[in-house]
Order: C-alpha cells, then structure tokens, then sequence
C-alpha cells in the first residue's frame, strides 16, 4: 500500500508572518483597552452591543409609527418625523424604536407609549395594537392619524376620531388656539396662540368616558369649512379609559400637523414632549426636563475629552 501524499505546499513563512502578527495585536488588545471590551458588556444593545451613545437606557421606551410621505413640499412628512423625532426623543432621555408600519406584539412588549403620525393609521389598528391598548399602553396621535373607516372603533381607543372620505378640513388657515384648562401641566408653558395648519371640525367622540380638553380652536371661514366656520372645536385633548377587562390607558391627541414646521415651534414642542411623557404615564415633565449624564472619559484622552 503506498503512502498518501499531498500535493498541497504549505504557505510560506513570510506569508504567515503578518497574519500572526494581526491575530496577536487583535488579542493584545483585549488586554491593553479592558475599559472598552467592559463598555460592551454594560448591556444596552443585544448579545453585549455597546449603547447608543446618550441614549438613557433606563428611559421611558417610544415606538414612533410612521409611514410614506404624502401631500406637498413640507405636509405630512411622516418619514422626516420618523428621523427627527427619533433624535429628539433620544436626546430627551427615551429609548426610541419605530418604523412605517404598525408595531408588532414583540416591538409593543416592552413599549410604554405609541406615537403615531401617518396617514389614515384607523384603517391598520389591529389586535396587537388593541391588545397593548388593553394591557395599559399608551398612545399619542398626531393629525390624520385620526382617520379611518370607523371612527368610532378608533375612538375608543384615542378620545375621539375622523371619518374618511368627509370634507372635513380647513387646509391652510389660521388655526387658533385657546388654551381651556391652563392648570394642566402638559399645556403649561403654551398660551393662545395662532399657527397656519389644518382643523378638522366632525369628530365621532368617545363616551363615558369623554375626553379631557386641553386647547380649542374656531374653525376658519374657508371654503372647505363651509358652515362649520365659526365652531368651537377641541384640537387638543387627554383621554383616560379602561378597555373591557383591561388596564387604565391614556392617549394624547393633537389635531395639527398639516404643515410639518408646526412641530417645531418653540411652544407646541414641549407640550408635545409633555403630551407623550403623559400617555406613558411617566411624570409629565421627564422629557423636557432630562439632563444627560456626563460622557465617561475615554482613558488617555485629553482633559475635557470624551469617549
């Protein structure tokens, strides 16, 4: 029997030189930086990922349901909110996920509170959503969020709801409003004031319980108001209620949002922080108020130097 031989070379020294070399510096360094394979481990990304840097990762979590944009230059950007907001959310102490559809049964496990601005989300509210709903979840709906085929279903759910397919818009006017229970700390920085957006005025309202009032606003006298003009209409709202066999829920609800500069104003903005930190029934102000911790210092940077 003769012997086998390989007709394979082995590599050639100078070859295998610097590949030695890269494994030796890869495992030198996991004794030379222990503070950065320690980072790793402090456990807020999954299978040991380091943080988001800021992120708060003991902070309220935020599931931002968004969608495709619609309408003209600077209306309706869901997919702009979905950027922005996620960063000013996370900048605020939260920790934010979202996407442009409707959040699964395992992104709502651990979801203290749904921000939802996309069109017609009434049409997609589904068993997964209504379920959260049940368990205590909050929610916070941002204009035609509202809209759907069954406003009262919808309803239910948020305070009150739009019918699809009603001419039920202002669309570019003055909207302004009246602030009705100052007392309130969501709207307590924010006064009577004017913004150019769009009011709807048909709501089907929930019932027993109704929802709380936080800002009005008389319709404008525009074409597509007809003989609305002039009605007091609520654009702002809380809703608490208990689904049948279920747990205290909140929602938070601003109407406004056609034009999406509105967002950023330097009033509507932190009542919507407040807003949202209300429906995940954390204290009203933990958003607005959060201050982050100082960055670790990276070792061997300069003074004054960060990770």
């Amino acid at each position: 029997m003769s012997e086998h031989r390989s007709d394979r070379k082995l590599p050639n020294a100078r070859i295998l030189q610097p590949v030695l070399a890269a494994l030796f510096l890869v495992l030198l360094a996991g004794t030379v930086h222990p503070y950065a394979w320690a980072q790793a481990g402090r456990g807020a990304g999954p299978q040991g990922a380091p943080p988001v840097q800021g992120q708060n990762r003991n902070g309220m979590h935020i599931y931002i349901w968004s969608g495709l944009k619609s309408h003209g230059e600077g209306q309706h950007d869901y997919p702009q909110f979905l950027a922005d907001w996620s960063k000013i959310l996370t900048e605020h102490g939260a920790v934010v996920d979202g996407a442009f559809h409707p959040p699964s049964s395992a992104d709502l496990e651990h979801t203290d509170v749904v921000v939802i601005y996309k069109g017609d989300a009434a049409y997609l509210a589904d068993a997964a959503l209504e379920a959260y709903v049940k368990r205590g979840g909050g929610l916070v709906s941002f204009h035609d969020s509202l809209c759907g085929p069954d406003p009262a279903h919808f309803a239910s759910l948020v305070g009150g709801a739009k019918k699809h397919g009603e001419v039920n818009f202002t669309l570019d006017a003055p909207v302004h409003y009246t602030v009705v229970d100052k007392s309130n700390p969501i709207v307590k920085d924010m006064s009577d004031l004017t913004i150019s957006d769009e009011a709807f005025f048909t709501i089907t309202w929930a019932k027993d319980p109704g929802v709380h009032v936080l800002a009005t606003a008389e319709i404008a006298p525009t074409r597509s108001a007809g003989d609305h003009k002039g009605e007091v209409v609520p654009q702002m709202w809380t809703y608490e209620h208990t689904l049948p066999g279920g747990q205290p829920a909140r929602a938070f609800v601003w109407m406004q949002g056609h034009t999406y500069a509105n967002f950023t104003n330097a009033q509507i903005e932190p009542t919507l922080l407040r807003g949202i930190a209300w429906a995940a029934k954390k204290p009203v102000d933990e958003l607005v108020t959060y201050v982050p911790p100082p960055r670790p210092v990276r070792p061997g940077a300069p003074p004054g130097k960060g990770q």
